[in-house]
C-alpha cells in the first residue's frame, strides 16, 4: 500500500511525531534507525524515482542534516545511488532484494522453462508478475523476437514496476483480491492516462474488475501504452489463491486483440496451470 504523510500525531507533551513513526511496533529491542532507513527507500516511487534531501526530509518529518545522514549511509550500502543533480534514486541492492524475494517463493524458478517454451510456441512476449500493493512487479519476462516487438517491449525486466490499473496483469491480479483490499486499493489509486485507452474512472475500473474476475482473464487494449495489447489469466498456489499472472503482449500491428484473446488465450491457460500445478494447485477435475 502506498504510504501518503498525513497530520502527525501530537505526542502527550504536545510534540509531533514524524509521519514515519510506527508507535505500536515499539519494543525495547525496536530499531528506530533501521526504521528510518526503510522509510527513505519507501519515499522513492515509480512517480517519484528521484527525490532530493528536501523532499525525502519533508515527506517523513525529518531533519534536513538527519535525512543526509541516513542518505550518505545508504548511499554508501549501495541501496540509494546519488546523480548530477545532488539527487538520488534507488541502487541496484534494491532491486536485489526484491528479486531474492521472489526467488525464494520458488515463482521464478518453476515458472522460466515455461515462459520460454510459450514464447518459442507463440512468437510474442511473455511475462510473469506479482501484485505489490498499487503496482504490479515483474518476475520474470521473455521478450519476443519478432523484428517491430521491442518498440512496445517499454524496456521492462524483472524487477520492473508499473501502475496495475493499466495492465492486463494487474487488472487480473486487482480482480482477485478479497473485496476489502481491492476496495483500499483502488480508494488510494490516482488513475492517470498512459495509452490511449487508459481507464481513469475508478467506476469502470470497479466494472471491469467484476468481469475480469468473473471470466477469469484480463486484457489491456492499448491501456498502457499505444500499439501494445495483451491477456493474462491466473497462477494459483495449493490453497487456490491467485498469487501472480501471466500474460502474451503484442504489438496491434502483429495481431488484433481478438485474436490475441482467441487463438492464445488456451496456449497462455495451459503455460498458466503447469505453474500452479508446481506451486501444488489442483483443478476440480484433477
Amino acid at each position: 500500500m502506498p504510504r501518503r504523510k498525513t497530520s502527525s500525531p501530537t505526542t502527550a507533551k504536545g510534540t509531533q511525531e514524524p509521519a514515519w513513526s510506527v508507535p505500536s511496533l515499539r519494543e525495547p529491542r525496536y530499531s528506530q534507525s533501521l526504521e528510518r532507513g526503510l522509510a527513505i527507500l519507501t519515499c522513492f516511487t515509480p512517480d517519484r524515482p528521484v527525490l532530493g534531501i528536501a523532499n525525502i526530509a519533508d515527506e517523513l518529518g525529518m531533519s534536513r542534516s538527519t535525512t543526509h545522514r541516513y542518505v550518505i549511509t545508504l548511499v554508501a550500502l549501495g541501496y540509494l545511488e546519488q546523480g548530477a543533480s545532488r539527487k538520488y534514486r534507488l541502487g541496484l541492492k534494491v532491486t536485489d532484494l526484491g528479486m531474492s524475494v521472489l526467488n525464494a517463493t520458488g515463482l521464478l524458478e518453476h515458472a522460466h522453462p515455461y515462459l520460454e517454451e510459450l514464447r518459442q510456441r507463440t512468437s510474442y512476449t511473455v511475462s510473469l508478475a506479482v501484485l505489490d500493493g498499487p503496482e504490479i512487479v515483474y518476475v520474470d519476462r521473455v521478450r519476443s523476437l519478432r523484428r517491430g516487438q521491442g518498440g512496445v517491449d517499454l524496456n521492462l525486466h524483472p524487477g520492473s514496476r508499473l501502475p496495475a490499473y493499466c495492465t492486463a496483469i494487474g487488472k487480473l491480479l486487482l480482480a482477485n483480491l478479497p473485496e476489502r483490499e481491492q476496495g483500499e486499493l483502488l480508494a488510494s489509486m490516482k488513475l492517470t492516462k498512459h495509452g490511449p485507452n487508459t481507464i481513469t474512472s475508478k467506476q469502470a475500473l470497479r466494472d471491469e474488475l467484476d468481469e475480469v474476475r468473473e471470466e477469469s482473464f484480463a486484457v489491456n487494449d492499448e491501456e498502457l501504452a499505444p500499439e501494445l495489447h495483451s491477456v493474462a489469466v491466473p497462477v494459483r498456489n495449493e490453497a487456490r489463491e491467485v498469487v501472480a499472472a501471466v500474460s502474451l503482449e503484442a504489438h496491434t500491428s502483429m495481431i488484433s486483440l481478438s485474436e490475441l484473446v482467441d487463438a492464445l488465450t488456451p496456449h497462455l491457460v495451459s503455460t498458466a496451470d503447469r505453474i500452479s500445478a508446481r506451486l501444488g494447485y489442483r483443478r476440480d477435475d484433477e
